[in-house]
């Protein structure tokens, strides 16, 4: 389907479901796609209509999500770049000493990296183990505490970090929870949308209307979060070699 607005046009990915009623939702991802959800009993003539209608948010937002993506260059690891952790950017210092014992510090905004041999590529190395190692304390910490708020989680389910080029979460059939640990760059609210998101799955294993009024039941804002998420989608993963 084709949006326009003044001289421009946007093809728009169409998917009707049950799970979308009342009024369509319109999805602008970070890489530009605009994905247009409807109800299944929608004509095509009033979806065109209902997405004319919002042509300039679409543009808009979509112009904002191509700015981003072209400014989330690759990283360097040289000092004063800067890199994400819990949401806030941190100031990436590197300190090089023969007698520097290897490690990572977080210290007032800033991310010092001290290697005995600081190179690029030792500098990636040593700070993603150290994303790793955060993630891993973090995002197990937050599974424990949301599933204890659920009533179908009598215990955590098991936790898994594996990295995932298009998704932050999945649920296997098992009830085994996969977490990106790239989230752990995220704001917090965020990745509480993604734990509680894949949680909802263990009892509802598609994304039908009763999985929705689950997650909102538990989480009012959480479209709020998805939002804030895909925006800094690729700011966030720009560092997660």
């Amino acid at each position: 389907m084709i949006v326009r607005y003044g001289d421009h046009e946007v093809s728009c990915l169409v998917r009707q479901t049950a799970a979308v009623t009342g009024r369509i939702r319109i999805h602008v991802y970070p890489n530009g796609d605009v994905e247009i959800e409807a109800p299944e009993d929608k004509e095509v003539d009033h979806i065109r209509a209902a997405a004319q209608r919002r042509a300039r948010w679409i543009f808009q937002h979509r112009n904002a999500a191509i700015a981003a993506r072209r400014r989330a260059l690759p990283r360097e690891y040289i000092s004063g770049e800067t890199h994400f952790y819990l949401g806030r950017r941190h100031k990436l210092i590197i300190h090089e000493s023969k007698s520097q014992r290897s490690e990572v510090k977080l210290l007032r905004g800033k991310l010092e990296v001290s290697l005995p041999v600081a190179d690029r590529a030792a500098v990636r190395r040593r700070l993603n183990a150290w994303y790793s190692d955060r993630a891993t304390e973090y995002l197990s910490k937050k599974v424990d505490e949301i599933s204890e708020r659920l009533s179908w989680t009598s215990t955590p389910p098991p936790f898994k970090l594996m990295r995932m080029r298009t998704q932050w979460g999945s649920c296997s059939p098992e009830g085994v929870i996969y977490l990106n640990p790239a989230l752990i760059r995220a704001p917090r609210h965020c990745i509480e949308y993604v734990i509680l998101h894949e949680l909802c799955h263990l009892i509802e294993h598609n994304h039908s209307k009763r999985f929705f009024d689950l997650l909102t039941k538990h989480m009012l804002d959480w479209q709020s979060a998805k939002r804030e998420l895909d925006s800094l989608a690729e700011l966030i993963l720009a560092g997660n070699e």
